[in-house]
């Protein structure tokens, strides 16, 4: 679950920018918060990522506890290509790991978040 301060800035970048889908939405309006779900996927056959936006919050401070959410690619240079295409920011070029040969690069997300792309392996 990520915490974000603008839900609709942030639906579109996973949707737009990374090509997620929004899979479900619902507004708790006691609560004064918004849950909006997101992937690649159904959730019944692969991994989400819950955004939250708490109404009266438009800002949070991302701390030192979080690293970033891996995502796995067809071709890393494409996917930036395709990110930078659509206004979102490589905040490191593709190309190898340190100390590997994976390819991998990182794009953030508008509220800060690192998302690591990572080339698929052959399988």
């Amino acid at each position: 679950m990520l915490r974000v301060g603008d839900l609709e800035r942030s639906v579109n970048f996973y949707t737009e920018v990374l090509g997620m889908k929004l899979l479900r939405r619902q507004d708790y309006p006691e609560g004064r918060f918004t849950l909006a779900f997101v992937g690649f996927e159904d959730e019944s056959a692969g991994a989400c990522i819950e955004l939250t936006h708490n109404w009266d919050t438009a800002h949070y401070e991302l701390g030192n506890g979080y690293g970033h959410i891996a995502l796995e690619v067809a071709d890393v240079f494409e996917a930036c290509d395709k990110i930078r295409s659509k206004g979102g920011t490589i905040t490191r070029e593709p190309g190898p790991m340190k100390h590997g040969t994976t390819i991998l690069a990182f794009v953030k997300d508008p509220d800060g978040y690192a998302i690591e792309l990572l080339g698929a392996k052959p399988r």
